[in-house]
């Protein structure tokens, strides 16, 4: 069977991974610091010797899910027996109030959860004008002009003022925290556990560059 090779992959999608990775565990790569590297593998073990913390045999998202469950708490004044892993963000979180209780939520955090999106026809609509007005250019540039701008314009202003969640559990925000904020979602955030850190950049690379988890093995080469 044929080796997965990252390097298929847009490399600018590889290194905004990166600058996430960046953010969540609080590491910073030097320039051509990962030159080096070939494979998924290494990669990983090279971001696992870059953590500086120390190691404790303890699960992140289970303390993410009790840190997420407090604000949610503090924020909606319910008891925390009606939040469980498997509890719906949309009943947690109507319509009504859910961008002020999010924000409330994040500042209780001590970051952003990135939770919200527009609907997807806005988002599709707004892409496929995009993509008529770029090919307009070779035809009627003006019109094409006038449509790139509204079309980005779009994007920004749905971007900022979507109201739809992004996903559907409690327990799924508690991954998602782990994975984009794994430092400040854990109890003691000078503590890492080794042991986690291969299964999370996988769900990371699995999920952004929508690649198949089994795929993503530690011979997947980058180069």
């Amino acid at each position: 069977m044929k080796e997965f090779e990252l390097k298929n992959t847009d490399p600018e999608d590889i290194e905004d991974i990166l600058v996430k990775v960046e953010d969540s565990f609080d590491i910073k790569f030097a320039d051509n610091e990962l030159a080096h590297v070939q494979t998924f593998g290494e990669i990983c073990d090279h971001i696992k010797n870059k953590i500086q913390l120390d190691h404790t045999d303890d699960c992140t998202t289970q303390q993410a899910f009790y840190k997420l469950r407090s604000s949610l708490i503090s924020a909606l004044q319910v008891d925390k027996e009606k939040i469980t892993a498997d509890s719906l963000l949309a009943d947690l979180l109507p319509r009504q109030i859910r961008k002020s209780k999010i924000k409330q939520i994040e500042q209780d955090l001590g970051f952003k959860l990135s939770l919200l999106r527009p609907a997807h026809y806005v988002t599709g609509f707004l892409v496929l004008l995009l993509l008529t007005s770029l090919v307009g250019l070779a035809f009627v540039w003006q019109f094409a002009l006038a449509g790139l701008g509204l079309s980005i314009g779009g994007l920004w202003l749905a971007t900022k003022t979507g109201n739809e969640l992004d996903l559907k559990t409690v327990g799924q925000l508690a991954k998602k925290m782990t994975r984009e904020n794994y430092i400040k979602s854990r109890r003691n955030p000078k503590t890492y556990n080794d042991n986690e850190i291969e299964k999370v950049l996988t769900d990371w690379f699995s999920n952004d560059l929508v690649i198949d988890k089994s795929k993503l093995t530690r011979e997947a080469r980058l180069t």
